[in-house]
């Protein structure tokens, strides 16, 4: 079967348990990490996320619902975003997120 790659606008970088970065470029990049790397298979955003990926995939779904939903379950599941929408944050010296 094959399943069009399906990109995000912008790809989205997290920063995983091990604090290592990794990106994703595509609603099937997305929903394989879920699917098969993820942490915890738990979760109220993690289900939302792997269904949304899935509705993507067959076009019931804009792929950007996509990305926000495996953007908010990464946050659940602590792996925040390091890049959202090309603007990447880092912590600033007075302990406020700064834009970089």
């Amino acid at each position: 079967m094959y399943i069009p790659d399906m990109p995000f606008r912008a790809p989205v970088t997290i920063r995983l348990q091990s604090g290592l970065e990794r990106s994703f470029g595509s609603v099937y990049d997305a929903l394989d990490f879920l699917e098969n790397e993820w942490p915890l298979k738990r979760g109220e955003r993690y289900q939302r996320a792997v269904r949304r990926c899935r509705a993507a995939l067959n076009r019931m779904l804009p792929t950007e619902v996509a990305r926000e939903a495996f953007i908010a379950a990464c946050l659940e599941a602590g792996m925040p975003a390091v890049m959202v929408g090309g603007i990447a944050f880092a912590p600033s010296g007075n302990g406020r997120i700064a834009a970089s």
